[in-house]
């Protein structure tokens, strides 16, 4: 074991509720670069600093794979950890290395272009219309019960924009997104019982199957159908792989994107006078996108990559077969890459904002642009359509669904109008 292991400070346990994510990020920050925590009673390293991040996520020896982690190897930790099925979800791009990871991939990268995000964005202006729509008339019936004009952008907004986008590109039919939600919710909530959880992962999978059967006999313009007749090499990909990665790209592709909505609206509605700013053409939204993926990021730890040897970093070493974490939001508080106020919410920052919130190396996340996509769309509409919105409770009041992995809150009330 490393000497430098002597001065870190002890385990860090990471909240299952998520009650102080402000106070467990600034623990993490505190703690020094390598900070030894407690997954649920999985203990593991996490770094919180941008540059040896940046190292780390394109280091080699750190794989995705599960039988690289000396507690699964130990018997350790079994498929009764609540966490198991992130880090274990099924064979895809996200669960591989290497060549495999690059085949497995190559095809879903390739079909996010240019080309077809042009082709989504009317799409996203017309269902952020159409939810803007269903959001004033969920305020109206409020006000007219007395309530005052009182919606959950949330329910009626963030959650159903990226979910309904997400679902266009992939082919997977509107009518099963209410479904959908209802188990990425059960799946992700650490409230969940663990039978449960992989009940709704088991359901969530056979939903993809079957969707992936149906088109390789029906095919259609999407990206499903073409992840199962593109040919690499003159190898397809075999069914469990194409339901793997359509999993996958549904699942982090809306969670994402709900959260960096949110936290985008909550970071400039506590700070007016930076709306004021960006209503005022002086800030692009493109930059209140930027700042929100650092400062507030809808991904707070990303699970799991595994030693396949002892690994050193600046005198520290990451044993063989422990297992790290990178803290994205910490990471976006590190004020040796983003300065002194890198705790602050400043969309006028003079450096250019180099975030690393959507990852590095190979595994950087292939729906980066379409995400920043949903957001440059629905922000400012949601203030264009609503110039008076404002918080219906105080902003401390907000909480956090009992997720380890994103920042997604339970709820955001909000009023429309006085």
């Amino acid at each position: 074991m490393s000497p430098a292991r002597a001065a870190v400070a002890p385990a860090v346990v990471l909240d299952p509720l998520v009650r102080d994510l402000a106070g467990e990020t600034a623990r993490l920050c505190a703690d020094g670069p390598f900070v030894r925590i407690d997954l649920l009673g999985a203990p593991a390293w996490t770094v919180t600093r941008h540059a040896v991040a940046r190292r780390l996520l394109t280091d080699p020896r750190l794989v995705k794979d599960i039988g690289a982690w000396g507690l699964w190897q130990s018997g350790a930790v079994t498929r009764e950890w609540p966490l198991i099925a992130m880090v274990d979800p099924g064979r895809s791009m996200f669960t591989e290395d290497g060549e495999e990871h690059r085949r497995l991939r190559a095809k879903t990268a390739q079909a996010i272009t240019p080309r077809r995000l042009d082709a989504l964005r009317p799409v996203v202006e017309r269902l952020t219309e159409r939810l803007l729509d269903d959001v004033a008339a969920v305020a109206r019936a409020a006000d007219q019960r007395g309530d005052g004009a009182r919606a959950d952008l949330k329910t009626s907004f963030a959650q159903p924009l990226p979910m309904g986008v997400v679902c266009t590109l992939m082919g997977v039919p509107e009518d099963t997104i209410p479904h959908q939600m209802e188990l990425w919710k059960r799946f992700f909530s650490l409230a969940t019982s663990q039978e449960e959880r992989l009940a709704a992962h088991r359901e969530l999978w056979d939903l993809f199957r079957a969707l992936v059967r149906e088109k390789t006999e029906r095919p259609t313009d999407d990206l499903t159908s073409a992840l199962i007749f593109a040919e690499d090499g003159g190898a397809r990909l075999t069914e469990d792989e194409v339901v793997g990665n359509l999993t996958a790209m549904i699942g982090a592709g809306h969670e994402t994107t709900v959260g960096l909505i949110l936290n985008a609206v909550r970071a400039l509605l506590t700070h007016p006078d930076q709306l004021a700013l960006v209503l005022g053409g002086e800030v692009s939204w493109e930059t209140v996108v930027e700042e929100t993926l650092r400062w507030d990021p809808p991904v707070t730890h990303l699970l799991m990559r595994f030693a396949t040897e002892d690994v050193e970093v600046d005198g520290f070493v990451i044993d063989k077969g422990e297992a790290l974490v990178v803290s994205y939001r910490a990471i976006g508080r590190d004020a040796e890459r983003h300065g002194g106020d890198a705790d602050a919410f400043n969309v006028t920052r003079d450096a250019p904002n180099r975030h690393m919130t959507f990852g590095h190396g190979p595994h950087i996340c292939p729906g980066a642009a379409l995400s920043r996509l949903e957001a440059t769309v629905a922000l400012p509409a949601i203030f264009a359509r609503f110039p008076d919105l404002r918080l219906a409770v105080p902003a401390d009041e907000l909480r956090n669904l009992p997720v380890l992995t994103q920042n997604d809150l339970e709820s955001f009330p909000v009023l429309l109008h006085a």
